[in-house]
């Protein structure tokens, strides 16, 4: 995981000065969106724009206050799950192995300078490797706009 957020840190500090961006290569899919925000803030509008969007915050993990609380002083990083019971449905039902995947995962991140950053894998890229047809791909086209909804209410 830490090497993980390494890469994806370096890799949102190259491209830190647009606005909206889909990081091309790799890792594919993801939608990196920098903010102006702080990273308490912005993990609040989070929540806020995962409620208004009607979806749900399933999961939140982080290692920054476990980090804490051994002595350890890193960025702020979170990461929140997001998915509702609908969306649960109609995906067990034409991939159900394609359920490993839920719920979709949002992560906050502190930025050097203060600001913090959204990144996510798109629900289409997270679901294009099962086989459940058109009923699973039009779940994930339709979380796709959930999705960049909830970021760019977010991120405003």
């Amino acid at each position: 995981m830490r090497r993980f957020t390494i890469a994806l840190t370096i890799l949102l500090a190259l491209l830190a000065p647009a606005a909206a961006e889909t990081v091309l290569g790799s890792p594919e899919g993801w939608i990196v969106r920098p903010t102006d925000k702080p990273y308490a803030g912005l993990l609040t509008d989070l929540k806020a724009a995962v409620s208004a969007e009607k979806m749900g915050v399933v999961t939140e993990a982080g290692p920054t206050e476990v980090a804490a609380q051994r002595g350890e002083t890193i960025p702020g990083n979170r990461v929140v799950g997001v998915f509702r019971n609908d969306f649960a449905v109609t995906i067990i039902r034409a991939a159900p192995a394609a359920m490993i995947e839920a719920p979709i995962r949002i992560m906050v991140m502190e930025e050097p300078d203060g600001t913090a950053t959204l990144a996510y894998k798109t629900p289409s890229a997270v679901f294009a490797p099962y086989d459940g047809g058109n009923t699973l791909a039009e779940a994930a086209a339709t979380l796709d706009g959930i999705f960049a909804a909830i970021v760019e209410r977010a991120a405003d």
